[in-house]
């Protein structure tokens, strides 16, 4: 646990971890110089080859003929596929036969050097055949055969890719010895010409299309025939325009079948209107007329005029009230309402003759019935052509789908038929070429021998050796201080355990402790954290603890009792006998968390304080014991760190001011 503030506290990570960087770069400058000089060297062999357009460079002619059924792909890269077949297992698989006949006639190299390692790698290899062989035995690992094991070694060592756009193939493949690499190079691209000629080869294409050809023809000839057949049933050149031709005669019909119901139907409204009207029409009518007055009428008021010259007698001798006059005046009443029934006029003589408009209404009586049953008759005619030519459609549509089946097929076989006889001829072109072992694949660049390593580069190698150790060592010391948990000085102390840091002591040599200034300091800085009021009053006992033996707890009491005595100040160490006033007691609580003892001591004490040794003393266990005091004591007041190291030495610190001074 440091505190980085400055480039100093940087430099003291230096020096804590010095023994790591050591380690770490020395390991990693033995690693670079041994590999530069003992690892095998690797030579690369590369070649070039051009997919030239054309020939199976981009779709086969049974596809490239049916653009409407293959998905557009934008971006689509053709080389991709010849990659594969170029990396496949079954060429890879034949260039490692190949190679097994070279690598057992092989001779070992020449130079002390080249043959000494070539007789290490071959018994290194002897002794992982062995082991290879009893994992087999055992299960562990699967059964391979040479071919396979050498098969997968080829495959890892060969690389094959090309630039986006370009058309050239990038051939490279790293191996121990130059002169192999160059032939396995040579082979492998022999081996995919052969194959790859090989597998797009089309010997039976040719007889194929023929024959397919062929089969068309006789296709078309057998749907033209039943389409014909067909066609001569329903008496028509065409299924469409016998359907369309139909459509319109019975939309005709159907139209003048409807006037003439509209014409019937008005011609019953008329039928029945004038039926009417001649129910309520007289069959004759009066021509002259005589009237005269009702003689009838005329008695009566002669009568009732009588009566009422007797009322006006009687009126005379009787009142209104009488008997006689009230059957007077009912006797006028009976009359006056006679009189009302009766006419005022009666009809003397009359001339007849017969209604006009009777005869004009049954001579059009007569012309609609005749009319209504003629529309009649011709409606019957219209609904028995219309019956006609709806049966005459249904049968052209119970063969229209037939006819349609027949026609799609038809032109599908016409389609297929000029797809084959246009691929004929290319296919017959693709067998002359597959005979001739021409395809659009080029050798641009043939395999190469470079005698140059490309790895290991020894000198690259060396070169970088030193600054890679360094960044190594640097890296490790970045390791150990992400990982160290040892107090190293008191700079997160109070933050990482919520508690005051009293002091920091330095670590002395013998006899100079009162000679330090920096020690001294520390000393009174503990010093002047003591309560001298509460001291005066009534005496204090300070207890000082670490979490195990060896911290410096009595080193701690032994100084801060010859700077109390020197205040002439009255101390006393352990005892248990309680503090006098003016008196400082102090108590040895070491090893808190070994010692029972301890908790008994730091029972009296009124101020409690931690010692924890520097570089030694880790952030768990400090914090264990502060969980122990807080637990037992409910308080820790505070921490002294002991035995703090200056880690940089002096000599360069001097170096260091020196040089700053220069500038």
């Amino acid at each position: 646990m440091i505190e980085i503030r400055s480039y100093r506290d940087l430099l003291r990570l230096f020096f804590i971890f010095k023994r790591e960087f050591k380690l770490a770069a020395l390991f990693t400058l033995a690693v670079i110089v041994l590999g530069a000089f003992l690892l095998p060297a690797k030579y690369e062999s590369s070649a070039r080859l051009l997919v030239k357009p054309g020939r199976d460079s981009a779709l086969p002619i049974e596809i490239s003929d049916r653009q409407t059924q293959v998905i557009p792909v934008t971006q689509r890269d053709p080389i991709v596929d010849e990659e594969r077949m170029l990396t496949g297992s079954p060429i890879v698989r034949k260039v490692a036969e190949r190679y097994l006949e070279i690598i057992a006639n092989q001779p070992p190299p020449a130079g002390i050097w080249k043959r000494t390692k070539w007789y290490a790698k071959k018994a290194t290899g002897a002794v992982f055949d062995g082991l290879r062989a009893v994992l087999e035995t055992f299960g562990i690992v699967e059964e391979q055969t040479p071919v396979e094991r050498l098969a997968g070694d080829l495959a890892k060592k060969f690389e094959v890719t090309h630039a986006p756009g370009s058309a050239v193939m990038d051939i490279s493949f790293v191996w121990n010895d130059p002169e192999v690499a160059q032939a396995v190079v040579k082979s492998w691209i022999e081996i995919y010409q052969e194959e790859r000629t090989q597998a797009l080869g089309r010997k039976s294409l040719y007889t194929f299309y023929e024959m397919q050809s062929s089969s068309a023809a006789a296709q078309i000839k057998s749907y033209k025939e039943q389409i014909l057949k067909h066609l001569n049933e329903i008496g028509a050149a065409s299924i469409t325009d016998r359907l369309e031709d139909l459509s319109e005669r019975i939309n005709i019909l159907r139209g003048e079948r409807f006037n003439t119901l509209r014409q019937i139907a008005s011609s019953d409204s008329a039928l029945a209107s004038t039926r009417k009207q001649l129910v309520g029409l007289p069959q004759e009518v009066v021509t002259v007329r005589q009237i005269a007055l009702n003689p009838a009428q005329q008695d009566l008021r002669r009568l009732l005029n009588q009566k009422r010259l007797e009322q006006a007698d009687m009126l005379r001798t009787y009142t209104n009230d009488a008997p006689p006059m009230k059957a007077l005046q009912e006797s006028i009443r009976a009359l006056e309402q006679d009189v009302a029934k009766e006419g005022a006029t009666v009809q003397s003589s009359e001339d007849r003759a017969p209604n006009t408009l009777s005869i004009h209404l049954q001579r059009v009586l007569l012309d609609e019935t005749s009319n209504n049953n003629a529309l009649r008759a011709q409606l019957a005619a219209q609904e028995s052509q219309l019956s006609d030519l709806e049966k005459q459609r249904r049968d052209a549509m119970a063969i229209e789908p037939e006819l349609a089946r027949l026609q799609r097929e038809l032109t599908a076989a016409e389609k297929n038929y000029a797809l084959y006889t246009d691929s004929l001829e290319k296919s017959r072109i693709d067998r002359e070429l597959d005979k001739s072992q021409i395809s659009n694949i080029a050798v641009i660049e043939e395999a190469t021998l470079n005698p140059a390593r490309v790895f290991p580069k020894t000198l690259v190698m060396l070169l970088v050796a030193v600054p890679f150790s360094a960044f190594v060592g640097l890296l490790v010391i970045y390791l150990c201080y992400l990982l160290d948990q040892r107090i190293h000085d008191g700079g997160l102390a109070e933050n990482k355990f919520g508690l005051p840091l009293w002091t920091t002591l330095p670590e002395l040599s013998n006899g100079t402790a009162e000679s330090s200034n920096s020690f001294m300091a520390s000393i009174y800085r503990l010093y002047g954290l003591l309560p001298f009021e509460r001291i005066e009053r009534e005496g204090l006992v300070l207890g000082l603890t670490s979490a195990r033996h060896g911290e410096g707890v009595s080193f701690v009491i032994e100084q801060l009792r010859r700077m109390l005595e020197q205040n002439l100040l009255s101390v006393r160490v352990g005892g248990d006998q309680p503090a006098r006033p003016g008196e400082v007691v102090l108590l040895d609580a070491a090893a808190l968390l070994d010692s029972r003892e301890a908790f008994v001591s730091l029972h009296r004490a009124d101020l409690i304080a931690l010692v924890v040794e520097a570089q030694k003393s880790t952030v768990p266990v400090v914090q264990h014991a502060l969980t122990i005091l807080n637990t037992a004591f409910g308080k820790v007041d505070g921490i002294i760190i002991n035995r703090r190291r200056f880690e940089v030495p002096y000599r360069v610190l001097q170096r260091i001011e020196r040089y700053r001074s220069a500038f």
